[in-house]
């Protein structure tokens, strides 16, 4: 029996419960998030932004650069920001919300004050929070998550399986969920989405058990609270997905004691489970 509080959830809560945003101010060949406007005696004035999901490079904006910003949620681990295209640019008269928000990201980022990096963390959280709301109903027609978040019938099935990885969801559910016959369901989301629905839930899992090993869980808890019975059938998925069994994970993010978690992690590069779509 599917409750009706499944139904209408939130398309984005899930992955920023999964990821932490973190910004820093950098120079603009090393930012992945680039505010591009003109400058009139002491008037800013902002035009575009420029996204680059998958790392620093050329920006090629319109327009002076009023703000250079890397952010981190998660890289490609996040499958989120895996399936987005490799940029990203937004004309600000599109996005007046987004535009206000920039801004005071823009005066956080020229001055130095109290609190200067709280605010940069959480007004760059906001400003992707809404850059991915625009672009999730803006839609794609390439195949993917994103066009899995944006499809009016396949995102309710979607935020269910990635608020709830620990239910024993079936695909009569899923199809229930997104007011479709199983035949329907199972023939648009794989085409839509780029993997089947079990293939997704299976991957999420996976996503959702590196974030708890990284963060110290134990092995036997996080394979209960992802829907596994036993820390055996978690162990075989998690190698199968990743090549190295979890308690590998778990000690690897404990290893040196100091050491930034987010550093060791960028240098030993993303590892993608086998199962969620990758980008187009």
């Amino acid at each position: 029996m599917i409750e009706s509080s499944d139904l209408g959830r939130d398309r984005l809560s899930s992955f920023f419960a999964a990821f932490d945003v973190a910004a820093q101010q950098v120079a603009p060949a090393a930012a992945n998030l680039i505010l591009t406007g003109q400058v009139t005696g002491q008037e800013q004035v902002l035009r575009s932004l420029v996204f680059l999901p998958h790392g620093p490079g050329a920006h090629d904006g319109e327009g002076e650069v009023l703000a250079a910003v890397r952010i981190d949620f998660g890289g490609r681990e996040n499958p989120l920001i895996a399936a987005l295209p490799s940029r990203v640019e937004l004309a600000f008269e599109a996005a007046p919300t987004l535009l206000a928000v920039a801004e005071l990201l823009t005066v956080e980022a020229s001055a130095r004050r109290c609190g200067r990096q709280v605010a940069l963390d959480n007004l760059c959280r906001l400003l992707l929070l809404l850059l991915l709301r625009h672009m999730i109903e803006r839609g794609t027609t390439q195949p993917g998550l994103l066009a899995g978040l944006s499809h009016p019938q396949l995102f309710p099935a979607l935020v269910a399986m990635q608020d709830a990885p620990a239910r024993d969801w079936r695909v009569d559910d899923l199809a229930t969920i997104a007011g479709m016959s199983r035949t329907r369901f199972m023939t648009l989301f794989p085409r839509v989405v780029g993997a089947t629905p079990m293939a997704y839930l299976a991957g999420w899992r996976m996503v959702l058990a590196r974030r708890e090993l990284e963060r110290g869980g134990l092995v036997k808890l996080v394979a209960r609270r992802i829907g596994y019975g036993s820390a055996a059938a978690f162990s075989r998925a998690y190698q199968r997905a990743f090549g190295e069994p979890p308690v590998a994970r778990r000690h690897g993010g404990r290893a040196e004691e100091g050491a930034s978690p987010r550093l060791a992690e960028a240098e030993r590069g993303p590892v993608r489970s086998q199962y969620l779509p990758s980008s187009a």
